[in-house]
């Protein structure tokens, strides 16, 4: 039997200024966008798809109803890093069973970051 679902392709951040958006994710991601219009910035990383695009009517607190890990080599270092940028802890790193460490922060507009080691996932 075929499975329709492909794997994660996409994340999309909604965010209100576009411009610090960019900056800010251009440091956190040491990368810059490939696609860059005032609808859509896109990132290509490691094989995936990072999106900002505007929030035109800020929708207050962000959800928590879905978690987005993005693989590191050391989260306690990456973790560290994005607290610099100006990101804010939301859960501190912690081992969530053998070698498996995970954390999440959120960005200056309020979207969740998870970052997760696992060496389980093998690079692209």
């Amino acid at each position: 039997m075929e499975t329709p679902m492909l794997g994660l392709r996409t994340v999309i951040y909604k965010v209100p200024d576009m411009e610090a958006a960019k900056s800010w994710y251009n440091q956190a991601f040491q990368t810059v966008p490939y696609f860059d219009q005032p609808f859509y910035i896109g990132y290509s990383i490691g094989g995936y798809e990072l999106g900002l695009q505007p929030e035109s009517v800020p929708a207050g607190a962000k959800g928590e109803n879905v978690s987005t890990y993005w693989g590191v080599n050391d989260v306690e270092t990456e973790y560290r890093r994005l607290l610099a940028l100006g990101a804010t802890s939301f859960e501190k790193p912690e081992n969530v069973g053998g070698p498996i460490v995970v954390a999440t922060v959120r960005d200056p507009w309020g979207n969740l970051i998870g970052l997760i080691y696992n060496p389980e996932f093998k690079a692209l």
